[in-house]
């Protein structure tokens, strides 16, 4: 079974404990490069777009509309 590389929420800011993820920009299943814009991350009324880490097809997680917590997985990159 492959390993895939982990997309987790990122730490923004020095205060942020949490984010949540208002879209995937991406549809599960599709191949993405690294670097591509993959989802929306709302933090303090501030959305910021999240870039893939690795190249591979990805494989959602998480429920856009969902808050989570700062280093919580909400997907892979296989």
């Amino acid at each position: 079974m492959p390993v895939g590389s982990p997309i987790n929420i990122p730490k923004l800011g020095w205060t942020m404990e949490e984010g949540t993820l208002t879209e995937w920009l991406v549809d599960n299943g599709a191949t993405v490069a690294e670097g591509d814009p993959l989802y929306l991350l709302e933090t303090d009324k501030v959305e910021n777009e999240i870039a893939a880490p690795a190249g591979g097809v990805l494989r959602q997680a998480a429920t856009p509309g969902e808050s989570y917590p700062v280093g919580t997985e909400i997907g892979t990159i296989e």
